[in-house]
């Protein structure tokens, strides 16, 4: 058909025998670009005007189908619009490069599709983890697990239907990948080790994105940013950017504190021993004040107890439980129990009591400022000048020798 319309424009070009064939072939290549061009605008236009369109609509996908496949029709008009100005230019030339005419048009309609469909993957990933679009949206990580494996499975097989198009035969291929693969495993296998706890980590969900992970057996905390099949980002609290490969996670316990349902107050508070006979009724009233306080999850376990005769003090154990698990808020709500437990002991002319020492001295020892005299348990007396008697008389003795 194109060889036809072919002979029949260049003959009616070269019946006004004005134009060499150089000159012909330029026109028709001339003519093809400008209707491809004319063709990929009117084409991207129609599709903006349908996306509008359906824009209004309650259906997301056709809206994501539409918004995929945009760019790659107009790529489409231009991959064919070319081929077709190949074809004009090997009709008049026997170069070898117009020979791959049909061998890369069948490569760049592979490319397209799968173009195509890595778009409308990265749409419908938008769209299942959007809450403003989905009533109830599903988990990130999830989604971007599933998203990641279809956009291999979309590359691999446009990978082998390029490599049958350019003549490559893909049972030889996959007998190579199966032998090789065994080589590359040995090579390979802290990169494998990477992948496959990258795909438990997606398979498990220990953690998302988002969440805040932390590790007792390594220095690792902080939010998680990016959980690749390799590595997974985490950013610390200083804002440093930490790399942790996928296998690491498979040999480490990992604590998600994000996952968790309240905060806890665990505080040791010791009052003076002087004030023991206050003490049943300052735990009482610590008690009542937390049982009262609106940020205070009473469903969990709350205990406000005398605990043991601390070396110093009296103490009194509090525990219990705050409704936020925001860190911020957490603090707040802390400073404000403990203020208030402040309050109720100083209520009872109590003192929150602090670590002290008593000093007991024998009768007959007296302190006075940073002199210390004893009088009743120095064996010796002393003269005026502070001197022992008895070591006077010795000096006096070993003088007159």
């Amino acid at each position: 058909m194109i060889g036809e319309t072919l002979s029949i424009l260049n003959s009616w070009i070269k019946d006004f025998g004005m134009l060499s064939e150089g000159w012909r072939a330029g026109i028709l290549i001339f003519m093809l670009v400008f209707a491809t061009a004319t063709a990929a605008f009117i084409a991207s236009r129609v599709i903006v005007a349908l996306e509008n369109k359906f824009s209004a609509t309650r259906n997301l996908w056709d809206d994501a189908l539409l918004h995929a496949a945009r760019t790659p029709v107009v790529a489409f008009i231009w991959l064919q619009g070319v081929y077709w100005a190949a074809e004009v230019a090997h009709h008049f030339s026997d170069a070898e490069i117009f020979k791959a005419n049909g061998t890369l048009l069948q490569i760049g309609f592979v490319w397209v599709l799968v173009w195509a469909l890595l778009r409308l993957v990265k749409e419908a990933e938008k769209i299942l983890v959007s809450p403003m679009k989905m009533r109830k949206p599903m988990d990130y990580t999830t989604v971007n697990a599933i998203s990641k494996l279809l956009r291999a499975v979309v590359i691999i097989t446009a990978v082998l239907t390029a490599l049958q198009t350019l003549g490559f035969s893909i049972s030889g291929v996959l007998a190579f990948g199966g032998v090789g693969g065994i080589a590359v495993g040995f090579a390979a296998k802290d990169l494998l080790a990477n992948f496959f706890g990258g795909f438990i980590i997606h398979l498990d969900r220990p953690f998302k994105v988002g969440d805040w992970v932390r590790s007792p057996d390594r220095n690792i905390e902080g939010t998680v940013e990016h959980i690749g099949w390799r590595l997974t980002t985490i950013r610390t609290f200083d804002q440093r950017p930490l790399y942790v490969p996928n296998a690491a996670f498979t040999t480490i316990a990992v604590e998600n504190p994000s996952r968790m349902f309240n905060r806890r107050i665990s505080e040791t508070i010791g009052i003076r021993y002087a004030d023991i006979n206050s003490m049943k009724q300052i735990v009482d009233d610590i008690r009542d004040m937390l049982k009262n306080h609106e940020e205070i999850d009473l469903d969990r376990t709350l205990i406000v107890n005398f605990l043991a005769y601390g070396p110093s003090s009296l103490d009194i154990m509090v525990y219990t439980f705050t409704k936020t698990t925001q860190w911020v808020r957490f603090h707040e709500i802390k400073e404000d129990v403990l203020l208030k437990i402040s309050e109720i002991i100083e209520s009872h002319g109590a003192e929150i009591a602090f670590p002290t020492r008593t000093l007991h001295l024998p009768e007959g020892v007296k302190v006075s400022g940073d002199n210390h005299e004893q009088s009743a348990l120095e064996p010796a007396s002393k003269d005026g000048r502070g001197q022992d008697s008895g070591t006077q008389a010795e000096k006096q003795n070993d003088s007159s020798r």
